[in-house]
């Protein structure tokens, strides 16, 4: 794009101000109702965030300002639009999308995850991407299966 008719210091101050796509994962866009909600929440701020940076005078500081949160919004409406909502497990019997898991590694620790999408994964507040080596591990496993990740092993406790 063309900075001729712009009020703008150089070129470079325009490159600075466009950013690359965020990268969109290549796996399906598996989410729980609760992960599409949040990425509906997340889209709601990022327009929020470029209409009030939008409104901003200064050419350059405008564009400053609205480089993440229109990224944002490419982002967010990208992976909405592409969303497919997963019903919760109806069994226990079995690890599946949306499951809780409890399980102890080889090494005495006992962790507690919910599986999830890839955008709705926080391992400290206790969710794990379905794509996570673990994840794809112990997905269709049942209670005291035993699996092997890398080096060690882990042993699964409880599905809920």
């Amino acid at each position: 794009m063309s900075v001729a008719f712009t009020k703008e210091e150089s070129s470079e101050t325009a490159a600075e101000t466009m950013l690359p796509d965020r990268p969109v994962s290549p796996h399906p866009n598996l989410v729980t109702e609760a992960g599409l909600k949040a990425l509906e929440e997340q889209l709601r701020a990022a327009r929020s965030a470029y209409e009030v940076a939008n409104v901003i005078e200064d050419v350059n500081e405008r564009r400053r300002q609205t480089a993440n949160p229109l990224r944002d919004t490419r982002y967010f409406a990208a992976r909405v639009g592409s969303a497919q909502v997963m019903a919760a497990p109806t069994s226990t019997d079995t690890v599946a999308f949306g499951s809780t898991v409890k399980f102890e590694r080889d090494d005495g620790r006992v962790q507690t995850y919910r599986i999830v999408g890839e955008d709705e994964a926080d391992p400290k507040a206790g969710s794990m991407s379905y794509v996570s080596p673990v994840a794809r591990a112990i997905m269709g496993k049942a209670v005291g299966d035993v699996v092997t990740i890398g080096d060690g092993e882990l042993e699964i406790v409880a599905i809920s």
